[in-house]
């Protein structure tokens, strides 16, 4: 075999001027009166034992509007529309464990069909309506920020950025 029939490419570092690459998350903010559905995180790898909306990833080759209503089907067992989602939240996020840039993406569905229920009782250990004034203390730190943030009315913030 010659040595050059076995050439692999190599990843070139990342310059400054490179565009970021970004996750995108996807939350789903659902509201009751003055109350929001948050759910205990378990068996995960990033903050298991917290409260957190439901939310997920967006896949490759799938919208972010697509991605939400998967995750709300896989989640909760609920179906909504594309069309019945509103962006009501965008967050910029450093995360200060990988460093990694996210982008936090937080809808509130207009209208869903079917009937909540936990889903993914092994990533999921219960679900509650917590009050939007009096979230817990173990509250996901960013999302308790967007949380505040739309409350306030606020549609766009930064977390972990310095400055």
């Amino acid at each position: 075999m010659n040595p050059r029939d076995d050439i692999r490419p190599t990843a070139t570092p990342a310059t400054a001027t490179d565009p970021p690459a970004l996750v995108v998350g996807v939350h789903l903010v659902l509201t009751e009166a003055d109350r929001v559905l948050l759910g205990r995180r378990r068996n995960t790898r990033y903050a298991a034992g917290m409260w957190h909306l439901p939310a997920g990833h967006m896949e490759r080759g799938e919208p972010v509007t697509r991605s939400m209503t998967r995750e709300a089907e896989e989640e909760l067992g609920i179906s909504i529309t594309e069309e019945d989602l509103l962006l009501v939240h965008t967050l910029h996020h450093l995360d200060a464990d990988d460093g990694r840039s996210r982008l936090q993406l937080f809808f509130r569905p207009t209208r869903y069909e079917g009937r909540l229920r936990n889903a993914e009782p092994h990533k999921c250990s219960e679900l509650r309506w917590w009050p939007l004034g009096t979230l817990p203390d173990d509250t996901v730190p960013y999302t308790a920020h967007a949380l505040a943030g739309i409350v306030r009315g606020s549609t766009l913030s930064t977390v972990g950025w310095a400055g």
